[in-house]
């Protein structure tokens, strides 16, 4: 079973809850932001000899989009996407929606796996972690595709709708929820894993197995 590991930071803008704030707060956030993107970074992704010799494959070193292409396409999407600092962000579009770079997939296609990243969201932002990807002309990736959500529980709707938390952050997406009260906030980082083994999926999220089928 291969075993793979990435670093994301993922900073998704709620055009929502920019427009309700006023002007001077909405700098202000902006600022405690990009400092707080600045200071809090993991260092860059090395893979120690241990876990090479467990079978641990990189997917992102830190530097380079290597591995990784945009779905449906053969290249790596030219904006919407930059690597900083160590992290891969995806930027927000303004309309609570990732920018115009789309979703990227790994290269190589993997059948039972473990993966392992770290992921932190901006305030009210929404995005995902899709695995099993197949690839279908004219139809987007979440057809095809289960989704660990990745979201602001605190203030992102979507945490609210579906069914018994089924939508927050760790769930299988509009399916199967997770646990709600392990997921750290906004700015935070959170240690996931999915692993994939014969049939059976499983979601952690900071070291707790959140959901199983």
């Amino acid at each position: 079973m291969k075993k793979i590991k990435i670093i994301i930071s993922t900073i998704v803008v709620s055009a929502l809850l920019i427009s309700c704030a006023p002007q001077g707060e909405k700098k202000e956030t902006e600022k405690e932001t990009q400092k707080e993107v600045k200071t809090e970074v993991p260092a860059l992704n090395i893979l120690s000899q241990a876990e090479k010799d467990d079978g641990w494959v990189m997917l992102f070193d830190g530097i380079t989009t290597k591995g990784w292409r945009g779905y449906g396409n053969e290249n790596f999407p030219e904006k919407g996407w930059k690597v900083e600092d160590g992290t891969l962000h995806v930027m927000g579009s303004g309309k609570g929606e990732a920018g115009g770079g789309g979703d990227i997939i790994t290269e190589k296609m993997y059948g039972n796996f473990e993966l392992s990243l770290e992921w932190k969201v901006s305030e009210g932002g929404n995005s995902g972690i899709f695995y099993l990807v197949q690839e279908k002309p004219g139809q987007p990736i979440w057809k095809s595709a289960p989704e660990m959500q990745i979201l602001d529980n605190a203030k992102h709707p979507d945490a609210k709708l579906g069914v018994e938390g089924n939508r927050a952050a760790g769930s299988l997406y509009d399916l199967i929820p997770g646990d709600f009260n392990v997921v750290n906030p906004a700015g935070e980082w959170n240690i996931v894993r999915v692993m994939v083994y014969k049939g059976t999926v499983v979601h952690w999220v900071n070291d707790k197995n959140v959901l199983e089928y």
